[in-house]
């Protein structure tokens, strides 16, 4: 099928590792200033007028949507962390390993602290149940488009690759 090729590259394990690292600081930026624009944000609310109105709940939904911004920004700004203490020692395949599952990490906490915000401005202008189904509709779209395709093609990695290793060579 096209498309389903792996792809080969001659390059050293340095040079995919340096690649694989760079494709994460790249795919980081997109996200990492919008985590800490909204965590900005978030930071802010409580000292609004209307703050002092919302409910026990929307204080509760709030305060986890503050958490869930503060630990996603921790992630996805971690990998920085980790490359740059470790930079100079030859283990860039080992950085690269923990950044991708940090990132992984901060991706997920992302789509909590989205669906969370969400949740919460959706009770403040609406009510709860227009928010729950708001909020749970969101979820579901996020971890569909997300991560269901990923992982689906991940299951099945493996095998392209045994196909392509046993495919004769034109």
């Amino acid at each position: 099928m096209a498309g389903d090729e792996v792809i080969r590259r001659n390059e050293t394990p340095a040079e995919r590792a340096d690649r694989n690292f760079n494709d994460i600081l790249q795919e980081l930026r997109v996200t990492q200033t919008g985590v800490q624009v909204l965590f900005s944000l978030l930071l802010t609310v409580p000292f609004t007028q209307r703050f002092e109105k919302v409910s026990d709940f929307q204080r509760d939904v709030y305060f986890v949507a503050l958490l869930l911004a503060a630990a996603t920004t921790i992630l996805l700004v971690a990998p920085v962390s980790v490359h740059r203490l470790l930079f100079h020692t030859g283990e860039k395949p080992w950085v690269v390993k923990v950044s991708s599952r940090l990132a992984l990490a901060g991706l997920v906490l992302l789509s909590l602290t989205l669906t969370t915000v969400l949740l919460f401005v959706s009770d403040v202008l609406f009510d709860e149940t227009v928010a729950v189904v708001t909020a749970t509709v969101f979820a579901g779209a996020t971890v569909t488009l997300w991560f269901v395709p990923p992982l689906l093609r991940l299951r099945s990695a493996s095998e392209r690759m045994a196909d392509q290793q046993q495919a004769p060579t034109p």
